[in-house]
């Protein structure tokens, strides 16, 4: 990946040859945060049909010289952020998007930037100062925008992020992972909550799209009221209850062992009933869902961990982890157990 100054040389060139203005400029660049990289914020400001136009944008990058599939096909997040324009899940509107290699020498999008918060921030800013009532229509509102997601009619809307994943398949995709996870021990438990994962396979999973990495951090927040589902990487199409799985996990905080900052939202048991209420129906078997959420996360930060501590991937946040990989392991046993 090149420079702030490279890339802003980049973002000029492209601009001044979209609004036809020699002297678009580019302001304000920065690095976005995050653990996947490669989305930068930044202003663009030109003069088209004798107008000034100020554009407040966040551009999105695959890493370079990767293969463009899976997260690293960004052009699957157009996709899905185009198809859902206009539902009640609220996405950021793509202002521009190629496949062209000319001006940034792989793929990209850019979005509109809104202004926001997620729950992500510490206590201190405003999260702190949301009352129990705030939290329970944040949540409302989160498993609302899930439903509607889960609606969606994939065959009909995206039919390219097909085929389906099979549930079978995405308890064994791990293996591999698992195999090379920085500490053994960290991970030890996880051949027994795959058994017990594979012998209570749901028997049919209802099949749409699932946003993949569904989480409050990943909610964009103005005040108490949701503006944007962000961060589509991991989009798929599969069993939607992962998703409601994978935000279970998180707000649980019996799965967690490290020191972390905990906002008092609802239980998981809140968020299912409010997603059973937003879907109009019994979702299904949520615990062996949050199960396997579990097992994900506890592989995937094990992985990391490895590729932290072999300078692969230098994040220091897989080490602050490291207390709650066992941990997740043995709250999706207990979970599979009916414990609450």
């Amino acid at each position: 990946m090149g420079t702030l100054d490279e890339l802003q040389a980049q973002l000029e060139a492209f601009f001044r040859a979209q609004s036809g203005d020699p002297a678009a400029t580019i302001s304000d660049l920065a690095t976005m945060p995050g653990h996947a990289g490669f989305s930068y914020g930044f202003t663009a400001r030109y003069r088209q049909n004798g107008a000034e136009t100020v554009e407040r944008l966040v551009l999105r990058l695959p890493p370079p010289n990767v293969r463009y599939v899976g997260t690293a096909d960004v052009m699957r997040q157009v996709r899905i952020l185009n198809a859902l324009r206009g539902t009640t899940v609220p996405v950021p509107e793509v202002r521009y998007a190629g496949e062209d290699p000319q001006w940034f020498g792989r793929p990209y999008f850019m979005t509109v930037w809104l202004d926001g918060y997620t729950l992500h921030t510490a206590p201190g800013e405003w999260s702190a100062h949301l009352s129990a009532a705030d939290l329970h229509a944040m949540a409302e509102q989160a498993m609302q925008a899930l439903a509607a997601l889960h609606r969606l009619d994939w065959q009909q809307s995206v039919p390219e992020l097909g085929p389906p994943l099979d549930p079978l398949e995405d308890v064994q995709r791990w293996d591999r992972f698992w195999e090379r996870a920085a500490d053994p021990e960290l991970v030890r438990l996880g051949p027994e909550v795959k058994r017990r994962l594979l012998e209570r396979m749901p028997p049919v999973p209802r099949i749409g799209v699932f946003h993949g990495d569904y989480q409050f951090s990943n909610l964009l927040w103005q005040g108490t009221r949701l503006v944007a589902v962000l961060d589509w990487e991991l989009v798929g199409i599969g069993s939607v209850l992962n998703d409601l799985g994978w935000i279970m996990l998180f707000v649980d905080n019996n799965s967690w062992a490290h020191p972390r900052v905990t906002i008092p939202l609802p239980p998981p048991a809140e968020f299912a009933r409010l997603y059973a209420e937003a879907w109009g129906g019994d979702p299904g078997d949520v615990a062996w869902y949050r199960a396997l959420a579990g097992y994900k996360f506890g592989i995937i930060s094990g992985f990391n961990l490895m590729l932290h501590r072999r300078g692969k991937r230098p994040d220091p946040h897989w080490e602050e982890l490291v207390p709650s990989i066992p941990r997740l392991f043995e709250r999706a046993l207990e979970v599979l157990d009916g414990m609450e």
